[in-house]
Order: structure tokens, then sequence, then C-alpha cells
């Protein structure tokens, strides 16, 4: 497979049309796809610097904004959207299958959610169990998922940081309803927003690990990831 480089990309979303930008390496065995948080978009740095790491070990990634720029400008004056778990999630299956039809990427999807976008991304996963091989959350709200945590199929890993007790507690909740494989990795000395020294890296580590290990022709063998 040819490597696959396309920043803006037109996403064509149910009755709207998204922007987002796709890497897909050569010989890539699946593509992550990223749900940002509330008031956040494609351009976040955080979320920026974990796909670029997960791309160094050979995964693609898509970066989409979850709103349009209507709805952007809406949200910031409402908050009519950051909070609306299911809208999300739909935006978030639209995209799936265009990504599914798109030319050139593996047929494998795995999911990474910030903040409400990791809710998102479960009530996703939820609904397409044979379509998501994996997901992962950096300081999640996987509790807004609501009974849809019960549904998800996918292996789920929930990373937290460890000063960030509220939302903490939280994934620990949610990591009781989940009845997938599942894990809760906390990061020491961590805020909610990761910006610590060495936080946002370790992140991006045990992300790749587990889409390594869960998305299909990856195993622990693989030892392109930097431990």
């Amino acid at each position: 497979m040819m490597a696959t480089t396309h920043d803006d990309l037109a996403i064509a979303a149910a009755d709207v049309v998204l922007r987002g930008d796709l890497h897909v390496p050569h010989e890539a065995t699946g593509v992550v796809v990223f749900a940002h948080g509330s008031g956040s978009s494609r351009r976040s740095p955080r979320n920026r610097g974990v796909a670029t790491y997960l791309q160094e070990q050979g995964l693609g990634t898509l970066l989409f904004d979850l709103l349009t720029a209507e709805e952007e400008h809406a949200d910031a004056y409402s908050g009519r959207y950051r909070f609306d778990i299911a809208f999300l999630a739909q935006r978030l299956l639209g995209v799936t299958d265009w990504l599914t039809e798109y030319r050139g990427t593996p047929a494998s999807v795995g999911y990474f959610g910030a903040s409400t976008g990791a809710a998102a991304a479960l009530v996703a996963a939820a609904e397409i169990p044979d379509a998501v091989a994996a997901v992962v959350s950096r300081g999640g709200r996987p509790d807004l998922a609501g009974t849809a945590l019960g549904r998800v199929r996918a292996p789920t890993l929930l990373i937290v940081g460890g000063d960030d007790p509220t939302v903490l507690g939280l994934n620990e909740s949610a990591l009781r309803e989940l009845r997938c494989e599942k894990e809760l990795i906390v990061i020491p000395g961590a805020t909610h927003l990761f910006e610590e020294p060495g936080t946002l890296d370790a992140v991006a580590r045990y992300a790749a690990q587990w889409f390594v290990r869960h998305l299909p022709g990856r195993n622990q063998s693989d030892k392109r990831f930097v431990q």
C-alpha cells in the first residue's frame, strides 16, 4: 500500500461536509480516527502530537472537525453541540463510513477520543462493533456514553492524569460498566490537558501499544514502537 497524505480533505458525512487530515504510512494495517473534545478541532496540538507518534509506528491517522464552521461558531456562544454525545457519535459514524470507502486506506479502524470526544467514540463503537477494532480515551468522559458502555465490544484503554481526580473517578466508574477487554492507565503528575513535561509522550506510547496490539495484522511482537 502506498503512503497517503491528504490535508484539508472534504469528508461527506451524512448531510454535511467536514474537513479532515488523513495520513496513512506505507504498509499501514489500520487507521486511527480522532474525536476531539468540546471547544477543540482537528488542529488540537495534543491530538496532533499523538497522531504524529502513531504515524511513526506505522499507523494511519484521520483527524477531522466534528462540527462545520457554522456549527463551531454557534457552539462557541451557546454550547449547543459540545455535550450532545448522540449527535457527535453520529458524525463519527458518518466519517467512519466515508473512510471505509476511501481508496487506498486499510480496512481496520480504531478510535482515539479526548474529553467529550471519548464518549462519542464509545457510543459509535457500540453501534458498529464489527467495524471498530480498538478505542483509546485520553482524559475522556466515558461516563457520558451512558448505557452504551455495556455494549462496547472493542478493547478499550482509558488514560487519565493522576492529578485530575474528578475525571479519574468518572473513568473508574465507567471502567466497571465496560464489558469488553479494558484497562485504565493513570499517568502520574498529569493534569487534565497533559501539559506537564513528558505526560503527553506517555499517552502517545500507551495509545500506540494498544492499537498495535489490537488492530488486525499487528501484535505485541511488532517492535516498531519505542518503549
